[in-house]
């Protein structure tokens, strides 16, 4: 490129147009006249006052656009992109997703003549809260820009804040685009529209507005670099623009290239299955050990994903998938991460010796240990408070128990048991999770019978039974003698009750109701009769 050319590029970077006009007169001619005498496609981002904010010279087809600072979400960003169209192809879907994932204010199209002199104006602008989410502008002679683009900016914020508005009315926040990637390994384990379901109610208990509207992809295997394939990730971007999502969740964990690569294509928050569950825990958290447990299991998630670079890790700072029960940011260096990783795991230690001097105070009293466990929102602890009547916290939502409550349990003639209820499983339950949850589930070990809990109400409870089951198996509990306790049996018949007998034969169950009593009585007598309570009194009996 010539020095002549460069300097005219300059001049034409510097000359500030006139901001009643999409593209003023000298711009207009000078930009075609440069274009087509080197060949190459030139764009101008220009804000509403008529100034350039960035030239870009592109090849014969098309310019790059380099990241630009993020705008306030579901708003214009004020800048506006006027491009040479040398190949005469009108706006293309890479147009559009560069209108829309930048919030661009206008895009300009400008098609020049044999001569290099403008010839006509193709324009596109995008609506909120509609679909398509865009609309394109019949084409504009030359010379015929019409002097009203501050009046166009008006109505289009206007729309903008009606939309903004009614959100807010309707007390909508954090609005996440769910979506599910599901391989045939995951499918054969259980169905994405369940699986889907399961992100929906993480969802509502981490207080985010899971959109109506999602996506689910069925794939032989994931993409390596964004899961889903670069050109999904921009549909899947557009929707969310369109949809005024805050947030695109996805049905997995994401590595941190991956998590990287999304965010950047679609200039939103992303958020994985296990920041979302880290942030319900984070949320429940309540005594110290809870506290750490969480701050750990997110310490080790993070670490490797920081950044300086990382866009989305800044996006992560406060709110979902950023919460953390301390006061420790989440957005700190790695050397910081590993420090503090260092610290929680010996304060954890500690209690976990705590823990097991306390274990080996109860089993010298002989008495023995039931616990009871099972997926998530089961109701184990309104299992654990009508066996018992006391009143430890349990809510309709996922993960409402964190920290582990024990109460003695006693019978007329037998003498007593001491009844534990632990943290809810959940499929794929997160390693870092597992990691800084072992003191508690260490509980688990000193257990002469497990209260398996299961919703019996749950259309998927087979796979969760079989969730709960592999978790069991990789803590090496499965020799441990289970009971199984079929729960919220007062919401199904009779007919699925003996359809579920049917299922579990031969295997020692229960149907009762917490919440209304409905057979705990039998339970009562099914806890103290059986063989494993029978054995470890008989081996504690005085001679």
């Amino acid at each position: 490129m010539s020095a002549q050319v460069l300097k005219r590029l300059r001049k034409l970077a510097e000359r500030r147009g006139e901001p009643q006009y999409i593209l003023g007169g000298y711009q207009a001619r000078e930009l075609a006249l440069l274009s087509s005498e080197i060949g190459r496609v030139i764009g101008l981002l220009m804000d509403r006052q008529g100034r350039v904010r960035q030239l870009l010279v592109g090849d014969a087809h098309r310019i790059i656009i380099p990241a630009l600072k993020t705008g306030q979400p579901g708003r214009l960003r004020g800048v506006r992109l006027i491009r040479t169209d040398l190949a005469r192809a009108g706006i293309r879907s890479e147009d559009v997703y560069d209108l829309t994932l930048l919030r661009l204010d206008y895009l300009t199209l400008q098609q020049i003549d044999a001569h290099g002199n403008p010839q006509k104006y193709l324009s596109a602008h995008i609506l909120p809260g509609q679909s398509p989410g865009y609309q394109i502008l019949p084409a504009v002679p030359a010379g015929q820009l019409e002097p009203d683009f501050p009046q166009q900016m008006r109505y289009l914020e206007d729309l903008f804040q009606q939309a903004s508005d009614q959100t807010r009315m309707a007390q909508i926040a954090n609005r996440g685009l769910l979506v599910g990637v599901y391989t045939p390994e995951n499918r054969k384990r259980r169905s994405p529209e369940e699986s889907m379901a399961e992100l929906r109610e993480l969802c509502r208990t981490a207080g985010v507005q899971a959109l109506e509207h999602c996506v689910i992809q069925k794939r032989n295997q994931l993409d390596p670099r964004s899961v889903i394939g670069s050109g999904k990730a921009l549909e899947i971007a557009i929707e969310a623009v369109q949809l005024n999502a805050d947030m695109i969740i996805f049905d997995l964990e994401l590595s941190a290239a991956q998590a990287k690569r999304l965010s950047e294509i679609c200039d939103l928050k992303i958020i994985d299955r296990t920041q979302l569950i880290l942030d319900i825990f984070a949320r429940n958290a309540s005594s110290r050990e809870g506290k750490l447990q969480v701050e750990l299991a997110q310490m080790n998630y993070l670490r490797g994903r920081l950044s300086e670079k990382d866009d989305n890790m800044s996006r992560l700072s406060g709110g979902i998938g950023g919460r953390g029960p301390g006061e420790t940011s989440l957005e700190i260096g790695r050397r910081r991460v590993q420090d503090r990783i260092r610290l929680l795991e010996k304060e954890l230690q500690r209690i976990s010796q705590r823990r097991q001097l306390n274990r080996s105070r109860r089993s010298s009293t002989g008495i023995p240990i039931v616990a009871i466990v099972g997926y998530t929102n089961a109701g184990k602890s309104t299992l654990l408070n009508a066996l018992t009547k006391s009143e430890t916290i349990a809510a309709d939502r996922l993960f409402a128990t964190l920290d582990p409550a024990t109460r003695r349990l006693r019978f007329p003639k037998q003498g007593e048991i001491i009844l534990s209820d632990t943290v809810g499983f959940i499929h794929d339950l997160p390693p870092e999770l597992k990691r800084a949850f072992t003191a508690t589930l260490e509980e688990l070990q000193e257990a002469s019978l497990i209260l398996h809990c299961i919703d019996a109400s749950a259309p998927d409870r087979h796979q969760k039974v079989d969730a709960v089951n592999e978790i069991l198996i990789s803590l090496q509990l499965q020799t441990i003698p289970r009971l199984l306790v079929f729960n919220k049996s007062d919401r199904i018949t009779a007919a699925h009750q003996d359809l579920i007998e049917g299922q579990y034969q031969g295997q020692p169950l229960v149907f009762v109701s917490a919440t209304t009593g409905q057979n705990l009585a039998h339970l009562n007598q099914a806890i103290m009769t059986h063989e494993s309570l029978l054995t470890h009194a008989y081996a504690h009996s005085p001679g």
